[in-house]
């Protein structure tokens, strides 16, 4: 091992990011804008992060519609993540978040326009005006693709700010020294399996999220739960895994994305009976309910009989009493994958839909500045050298649930944050530390283990069973039986996994061998949620659960963090004291 480690080259950066989505690519802005030398490592074109099919706005209370607050934006968002949100951090996102809008628009973003010139904001679900008394148009929108409008806007700038991109590469695993700092990350050329190590001052996980531990994702192919994975086995927690999203939205059948913009503008969701059932399960808020309540109402009506097509199995999504003239302007993308995954004319045709997952809300714990932090002795201990952001990185502002339009609000406030941090530190000043003499031996020691495997299994059929069964044991309602049966085939599959080999030796193609490292992350992000849905004996948020019907704020206010080694749980507070302002206490949810 030791001759084909001294044979790695390494390349020496202030900072390598990994991942260059939004977040991402928000951070190495504010780092190669201060002179900083920037690395941002993707295993896609920028544009192609999966941060582009985000379709319906950025949430930030500019009151460019009518009237609108931080207060009430993080109202709204300590609620709709039922109460599990770490406030402090809520408090913060709201108010930073008209600072980023309007600094995105200096940038050269193409947000829709009012006549007046102002930014066009549309509704969206769970945002309202004076705490839940009418809805609010907050979503500040660039047609219904605001997630490509981002991506295009981060990357021009980053191209005149010299960061330095390594496309299509995939970090394999983090480099820590003996005092347990992050001193760089390991990586994979995958062009042309070429490894190499980059050593950095400070490393940033930007790497999205894992949504492809499910058979029905909105997820894109990549969203493999990267970040995830090497923490994990970097000996690192994760925290709030049981919390997915499930969309209300996807297109039955194909699992895309359409967008809660869609109900923004007018849409409502309908059963076979041709009746707007969200009337019935929140009278106030309707069709713009949270996505967890919108969800589960859904699910609801398929159960009971009421659900469309042949085998009863979605519901349908009405837009065409908007009009064509404003489907065609404020949705343009939604009237093309209606037609192309669903083969509707949406301007004359309902689109089928069913929930899908969509967005995990747990992941690797931060603070406010995106540093990564553990807790030991029920204190918060910062990892020196590592930060995380995006979806990946769990500051706990989502809660249990996710707010429409907080995602890319929170890729833009804690990737702003991340760099302004690590400018501060005087970066720029410092030196390398140096890289350990067994720097490279993790991640090769899992390259040797997959390529000169002997076992049976195949990387594909591995996979495929990790998401079968996530999708049949931990969906939009559990129970004890289900998850418990699901822990113990996620589990059955960890150990096939080790024995996943390549039947031709000659015919070992890159793809080949970055769907094998894919895999060794997907089943670390599937046991982080398993054990963790397992353990909660509560329905809280996303996380709704048969045997236990009611939140229980006595037992399980309180965090989820889980370690890979021996696949144990720890817990910790909720913090419930904002920064400036008065504690929400929990109410139960109606809308």
């Amino acid at each position: 091992m030791a001759a084909i480690k001294s044979a790695i080259p390494t390349r020496r950066f202030d900072a390598v990011i990994v991942g260059a989505g939004g977040s991402g690519m928000r951070a190495s802005l504010q780092l190669a804008e201060a002179g900083l030398n920037v690395a941002v490592l993707s295993k896609v074109f920028p544009t192609r992060s999966h941060t582009v099919a985000a379709q319906g706005g950025i949430g930030a209370s500019l009151g460019n519609m009518s009237e609108d607050n931080w207060f009430w934006h993080m109202f709204d968002t300590v609620k709709g993540g039922d109460y599990l949100g770490d406030q402090d951090a809520i408090e913060f996102m709201c108010r930073e978040a008209p600072k980023v809008v309007y600094e995105l628009e200096h940038f050269g973003m193409p947000f829709d326009r009012n006549a007046d010139g102002t930014i066009y904001q549309r509704p969206f679900g769970g945002h309202t005006a004076n705490f839940g008394e009418k809805p609010v148009q907050r979503a500040c929108a660039a047609a219904d693709r605001t997630g490509h409008a981002l991506l295009h806007t981060l990357y021009q700038r980053n191209v005149r700010a010299r960061t330095h991109f390594f496309v299509e590469w995939m970090a394999i695993d983090l480099i820590r020294d003996a005092e347990g700092d992050v001193v760089g990350v390991v990586a994979l050329e995958m062009e042309t399996g070429e490894v190499m190590m980059l050593e950095a001052k400070q490393t940033i996980f930007a790497t999205g999220g894992a949504g492809r531990i499910w058979a029905a994702s909105t997820n894109a192919f990549i969203n493999t739960g990267d970040g995830m994975g090497m923490a994990a086995r970097a000996g690192l927690p994760l925290q709030d895994m049981e919390f997915w999203q499930f969309h209300p939205t996807g297109v039955a059948g194909a699992g895309v994305l359409i967008t809660e913009g869609v109900r923004g503008e007018g849409g409502i969701l309908v059963n076979s009976q041709g009746e707007r059932f969200m009337e019935r399960y929140a009278p106030t808020l309707k069709d713009l309910a949270p996505r967890d309540f919108v969800s589960r109402s859904m699910d609801q009506e398929i159960k009971e009989g009421r659900g469309c097509g042949p085998n009863k199995d979605h519901v349908m999504l009405d837009l065409r009493h908007i009009g064509a003239d404003t489907i065609q302007k404020r949705l343009p993308s939604i009237l093309e994958i209606a037609h192309k995954f669903a083969n509707v004319d949406a301007t004359k045709e309902p689109i089928p839909v069913v929930p899908t997952i969509h967005y995990q809300m747990g992941g690797i714990p931060t603070n406010i500045h995106g540093q990564v932090v553990t807790t030991k002795n029920g204190s918060n201990e910062i990892v020196n050298g590592l930060y995380a952001i995006g979806e990946c990185a769990c500051v706990s502002v989502h809660g249990a649930n996710r707010l429409g339009t907080n995602s890319l609000l929170d890729l833009l406030v804690f990737g702003r944050a991340a760099g302004n941090h690590i400018v501060a530190s005087n970066l720029k000043a410092r030196s390398n530390k140096e890289l350990p003499a067994d720097a490279a031996d993790v991640a090769l020691e899992r390259l040797s283990r997959i390529e000169n495997s002997t076992g049976s299994e195949r990387v594909q059929d591995v996979a495929n069973a990790i998401r079968k069964t996530m999708q049949q044991h931990c969906g939009v309602f559990r129970t004890d039986e289900l998850l418990q049966e699901g822990y113990k085939e996620i589990m059955e599959l960890d150990e096939r996994r080790k024995h996943v080999s390549f039947k031709d030796k000659s015919k070992v193609f890159n793809t080949a061998r970055v769907e094998a490292l894919e895999l060794d992350n997907l089943i670390e992000t599937a046991k982080a949620t398993i054990t963790s849905a397992n353990a909660r004996k509560e329905s809280r948020g996303a996380h709704a659960h048969r045997d236990y019907e009611k939140r229980d704020d006595d037992n399980w206010m309180k965090h989820t963090l889980w370690y890979s080694e021996g696949n144990r749980l720890d817990y910790k507070p909720v913090v419930t004291k904002p920064l400036t302002v008065e504690t929400f206490k929990p109410k139960a949810r109606t809308f």
